[in-house]
């Protein structure tokens, strides 16, 4: 008699089960092979009295083996500890991070190919003495398997903690935003005859791809069947088939991964009632021809603003000059050459910004400008461009005299591009949000959407010649109006140097700044050598690109901190997913947003809306809590936070009314919008 799917799965798990059970009986501490997975004990840093720290727990598996979460699936056992602490101090529950499946002969486990760290909070008694070090161990097992084997391990943990205060160790700032973010609300769950249906709040405007539903709650689901996904609203419905003989549960809890290292969100959920509507989605990002359009008009409009911004219309101006003063008779091939350059520089971006996301990196669009190095050329080139307005030195591709022909429009392309990355304009964020649950494909028609409207107004130029007749007629007023773009060039020089300044103390901001005055001058020496008729470029070009190396390699070691916002005039605290799950839980309003020195439309935001005596009279009436984001250094775990919200870069600005849902507001915001959100 053949013998069922389910049967077989049952059998091979009982067999898993016995086999690792005998392994366990028959394990001696005396065995002499190394573990293979090694386990290391480390504190996150000093603590007060009467204070907790973090230690984690970091597990690093040999190639081709794995460790196992809290719930194993089918098969294995988890990580248990055995303590020894100083009297009076005590530690909280294993934190683990997002796990992935592994389906083995039809056995589902949840496992870590790749190193981890499991997190455990310590909390020390009031009276700890200060400046003491305190012993601590752990007795650690846990399974560690190939896919052909398991070997029960275990390892005798040693440690200190120093009573007081002291530097903290940088990584678990990075194992924290491995873990998942609590959700701020219950779910529900409703049992069915032969499923388990769960009801989680989820934003509609949050990527999911390829999820997985991961129960720490043991012996309900049938952890290798299909899931399937629900969308309604706000909600998120989850069906998952019940085990063979579930176990009676009065409380679910796990975590949701939302795939492809976009990280996961922990729950609760109590029993209720679970809508049986609600909008399939798939293995893989929800995709329709109206979100691929709102996208692409989106990116578009933002791109066509772009023209305006400090550090994009002085570049635009003078390549129409070039064309008013006689170039017209080009026009259109140069017109063809300036977009290339501007939708090849926006590909290349967005592209890399994919590859880094699909690559594990928690990065959004603008990410290039969350690194010193890469600031300090960008202050470099603006101080360039700079000295060749006001006549330095002389650029063809800039020069209103004579352009450079097709491979100066094409270059310049690239240059309006890459400076305009200081600047981020309305409709910008959403746009990029959307590009990250759209596929690969229709993504970079997103960034391509975005160069499109960056390049379209010398596009039009090139183009229509009746534009170019509305240009005024050339003359002596040329060189001036050169000039006079210098001075919104020289300000975005000026604010790329306080970005320095922010984004890594003194320091690093005096190196940068030193580099970009001794390419002032090279630069000076280069333009008398122009006006004499000598040829330059064979000692130039080596030295900028010397200067330029020594700004992008050199100067980010002298970084030494990152950048922090203040509390200004809201007493905002940092965010983080524990203070909003605090103050939510609270009952209090609460005001998220998200920032970073070098957007610009952040900044004017805080100056017309956000610090302002008005919103802080009516903040401080209602009681509500402001949270602030800081993104201009990388930070994955508001980057992870940002990409659950649908959005790839800032600004972001969220309500949550006492004991309501969360609103997204307008990336631009009113002078009195939000003074009036406590009373609607």
């Amino acid at each position: 008699m053949p013998i069922s799917e389910t049967a077989r799965i049952n059998m091979l798990r009982t067999i898993a089960m016995f086999v690792t059970a005998l392994l366990l009986l028959t394990y001696s501490p005396l065995r002499a092979a190394p573990n293979h997975v090694q386990a290391t004990l480390l504190a996150e840093g000093p603590v007060e009295p009467g204070g907790t720290v973090t230690l984690a727990l970091l597990m690093q598996p040999e190639k081709g083996w794995h460790g196992y979460w809290s719930n194993p699936g089918d098969a294995g056992y988890g990580l248990t500890l055995d303590w020894t602490l100083p009297q009076g101090a005590s530690t909280g529950a294993m934190q683990f991070p997002v796990p992935q499946t592994l389906v083995v002969q039809g056995l589902m486990n949840h496992v870590y190919e790749h190193d981890y760290a499991v997190l455990v909070p310590l909390s020390l008694p009031v009276g700890a003495v200060q400046g003491t070090t305190l012993p601590i161990s752990v007795k650690a097992q846990w399974l560690a398997c190939t896919d052909a084997i398991c070997v029960p391990e275990r390892a005798e943990l040693q440690g200190t903690i120093t009573v007081g205060n002291g530097p903290k160790d940088a990584r678990f700032e990075g194992w924290r935003a491995a873990l998942p973010a609590p959700l701020d609300r219950a779910g529900a769950f409703a049992l069915g005859p032969k499923t388990l249906r769960l009801a989680l709040p989820f934003p509609a405007s949050a990527s999911l791809d390829a999820p997985h539903l991961f129960l720490s709650t043991e012996g309900l689901v049938n952890y290798g069947a299909a899931q399937r996904f629900f969308r309604e609203g706000d909600t998120l419905i989850v069906e998952v088939p019940l085990a063979a003989s579930p176990a009676p549960a009065q409380k679910v809890e796990g975590l949701l991964a939302m795939g492809k290292d976009a990280g996961g969100i922990s729950f609760a959920a109590a029993p209720g009632t679970v809508s049986t509507g609600g909008t399939e989605v798939g293995g893989v990002a929800t995709f329709s021809a109206a979100t691929l359009g709102l996208a692409l008009l989106g990116a578009f409009l933002g791109g066509l603003i772009l023209n305006v911004m400090p550090c994009v219309f002085p570049i635009l101006s003078l390549k129409a000059l070039a064309l008013a003063r006689g170039n017209s008779h080009n026009a259109r091939a140069e017109g063809l050459a300036y977009s290339a350059g501007v939708v090849l520089a926006c590909l290349l971006l967005g592209g890399v910004m994919l590859a880094l996301r699909a690559g594990g990196e928690q990065v959004g669009w603008a990410f290039q400008l969350q690194e010193p190095g890469v600031v300090a050329v960008l202050l470099l080139l603006a101080v360039a461009i700079t000295a060749n307005l006001i006549g330095v030195y002389e650029l063809p591709g800039l020069s209103v005299e004579r352009g450079a022909g097709n491979s100066g429009a094409f270059g310049t392309g690239l240059l309006a591009a890459f400076v305009a990355t200081p600047c981020t304009g309305p409709f910008m964020a959403a746009a990029m949000g959307a590009a990250l649950v759209l596929p690969i494909w229709a993504a970079l028609g997103v960034f391509a959407a975005l160069g499109l409207g960056l390049a379209l107004p010398f596009l039009l130029l090139g183009f229509v010649p009746a534009l170019r007749r509305l240009l005024p007629k050339p003359g002596a007023w040329m060189e001036r109006f050169r000039r006079w773009m210098a001075l919104p060039m020289g300000l975005t020089a000026l604010a790329l140097g306080w970005l320095a300044w922010r984004i890594g103390e003194a320091e690093f901001a005096a190196a940068a700044v030193a580099i970009a005055a001794a390419l002032v001058v090279l630069l000076a020496f280069a333009g008398k050598g122009q006006r004499r008729g000598r040829a330059v470029m064979a000692w130039t070009l080596p030295a900028t690109l010397l200067l330029g190396a020594a700004a992008f390699a050199a100067t980010p070691h002298l970084a030494t901190t990152t950048a922090g916002e203040s509390g200004g005039l809201l007493a905002a605290k940092p965010f983080s997913e524990a203070a909003l799950a605090e103050a939510r839980k609270a009952g209090k309003p609460v005001f998220a947003y998200f920032t970073a020195d070098w957007c610009l439309s952040c900044k004017v935001n805080e100056g017309t809306s956000i610090e302002r005596e008005s919103t802080k009279a009516a903040f401080e009436k209602a009681g509500v809590v402001v949270l602030v984001g800081d993104w201009t250094r990388r930070d994955p775990a508001i980057t992870k936070f940002l990409t659950a919200q649908g959005a790839a870069g800032v600004p972001l600005y969220l309500w949550y009314p006492a004991g309501g849902g969360p609103r997204q507001l307008p990336q631009v915001l009113t002078p009195d919008m939000l003074a009036g959100l406590p009373n609607p």
